[in-house]
């Protein structure tokens, strides 16, 4: 027969492995929506590039590129945070 306090035991360790392994995906998948985030800020940015009149509206492309870019690695690194807080 098993002590309660070893039943205890096992059960906080599998506990915590399985909070560590949804945190893990969780992230992971947070990863891939930066991943296809950044991706999408390319592909606007290019578009807008392509059909900019002038070298002015190329450059607010780019800028807008990298804005789009730069808010998709923040989104993620504050959900990855509160995420690492939460658990």
């Amino acid at each position: 027969m098993e002590d309660p306090p070893t039943t205890t035991k096992r059960s906080e360790q599998q506990t915590s492995v399985t909070s560590r392994v949804k945190r893990d995906c969780i992230s992971f998948f947070v990863s891939l929506q930066e991943g296809f985030r950044y991706f999408k800020a390319l592909l606007v940015g290019q578009g807008k590039k392509m059909t900019a009149r002038n070298e002015k509206e190329a450059t607010q492309a780019d800028l807008l590129t990298e804005k789009m870019q730069v808010e998709a690695a923040d989104a993620a690194e504050d959900t990855k945070k509160n995420l690492h807080k939460s658990m």
